[in-house]
């Protein structure tokens, strides 16, 4: 009897996940150490273009200039950064990132110095195009997480949040810190300091090779669809094309507001606010265990994120305070980043095995154009009706983004609810 106690409290019972998801997370051999790197490298995607357009205005006196030449970048981004992504998940992580951030850096550099040495205007634009390379490196941290936690949909809903909260961290830090080294050092410091985060946080993140996903190869690559022809998934990105409105339109409008109200040095802290109620809801959003099927959850999401947006309005017009702003921001941020983390665990499952890297970029290209798209029209409605009146634009880009949300949901589900409707069997 004894030695049979003994068996019984011996035996090992079900493995308890701890209390902390993200201890969990960073348990695994090799990934606090990718995501160190990947840290690194991501920040400076905040960097550059604040930096490029403080360093082209200050040289050539012309705002018109630096925002043409960001915009060429973005646009030449948005045709790159998919062929990139489809070599990484072809080729491998390492084998594709190192090469193409190099090629990136020297064109951040080639810039540099055209600027500094007064050259030609199409210079300019021709050296921002060649950043286009630089890989996605929160695609390819997201990446890693999906290899790693295949059987485990709670673990990956956790990287997810996490991830999402370092691209909020970012955004928050990234500007500052460019406009800091600009104004501190010289204004070309701020694309070389980015320079130097973004290679060494590449060759860091690249040298962690236990944890890269395998490379899907040549042959392996040919035989599978691309996710732009997976069911639900080009009207997903229509989605994320909606929802980058509100960021950009968000942004601007915003600057717009804190220049009328005399007070233009307090719109980076004031969008900051908004960043940090993102990135607080993420983490608290990825410790939850998530229910329901995940896209009814977005759907939850991008209604939250559409009521929230009201408040901002609601406190330039009821008030125009500039510290209830602030406030407002912070609160209609922390709907952000839970609809992010949905949006991405979507393109997660509806993209094709083997291109997930393809499938998150076309993501992230869809979410740019839409800030690329939300920014111009904000500035629109800035000029059109007055700063205060542009907040309608956020508004209405959450709601577009809401009703295509509900729109493709409706499209994938009723297929399947067809199928599994049972039989009614006739009268007689």
């Amino acid at each position: 009897m004894p030695k049979l106690l003994t068996r019984r409290r011996s035996a090992p019972g079900p493995p308890r996940r701890p209390r902390n998801p993200y201890a969990a997370l960073f348990a695994i051999p090799g990934a606090t150490a990718f995501t160190a790197g990947n840290l690194v490298a991501r920040l400076p995607m905040g960097m550059f273009s604040v930096s490029a357009v403080i360093m082209i205005s200050g040289a050539r006196g012309s705002y018109a200039l630096a925002g043409a030449v960001t915009a060429t970048g973005l646009a030449a981004t948005a045709v790159v950064a998919p062929w990139t992504a489809r070599l990484v998940d072809r080729y491998g992580q390492a084998r594709v990132a190192v090469p193409a951030t190099l090629t990136a850096a020297l064109g951040s550099l080639s810039l540099l110095l055209c600027v500094r040495c007064g050259a030609p205007d199409w210079t300019l634009f021709a050296s921002y195009a060649a950043t286009a390379t630089t890989p996605n490196t929160g695609g390819m941290s997201r990446a890693r997480w999906a290899h790693l936690l295949a059987d485990d949909p709670e673990a990956v809903h956790t990287a997810n949040s996490f991830e999402q909260a370092v691209d909020e961290l970012c955004f928050m830090l990234g500007p500052v810190l460019a406009a800091f080294l600009c104004g501190a050092l010289f204004p070309q410091a701020g694309t070389l300091i980015g320079v130097i985060l973004l290679v060494t946080g590449v060759l860091l993140f690249a040298a962690q090779r236990s944890t890269e996903p395998p490379p899907r190869g040549r042959a392996d690559a040919t035989g599978t669809r691309s996710p732009l022809r997976s069911p639900g998934f080009p009207a997903l990105l229509v989605v994320f094309l909606a929802t980058g409105a509100v960021f950009g339109s968000l942004e601007v409008v915003t600057i717009a507001f804190a220049d009328a109200q005399g007070n233009k040095a307090a719109a980076g802290a004031v969008l900051a606010l908004q960043a940090a109620g993102s990135c607080a809801a993420g983490l608290v959003y990825g410790a939850m265990r998530p229910r329901g099927p995940l896209v009814r959850r977005h759907l939850l999401c991008g209604a939250a994120m559409a009521a929230l947006m009201t408040l901002p309005l609601l406190a330039v017009t009821a008030t125009g305070s500039l510290l209830l702003l602030s406030l407002a921001l912070l609160v209609a941020g922390m709907a952000t980043a839970p609809t992010m983390v949905t949006g991405m665990t979507l393109v997660q499952r509806r993209t094709p095995e083997g291109r997930v890297n393809e499938g998150m970029t076309l993501a992230v290209t869809g979410l740019l154009g839409g800030i690329a798209c939300g920014a111009a029209g904000g500035g629109w409605a800035v000029e059109r009706f007055g700063p205060a009146a542009g907040y309608w634009v956020p508004l209405a880009a959450a709601c577009t983004a809401l009703l295509l949300s509900s729109a493709q949901a409706c499209a994938t589900s009723t297929p399947r609810r067809r199928r599994a409707r049972p039989r009614v069997p006739s009268a007689g």
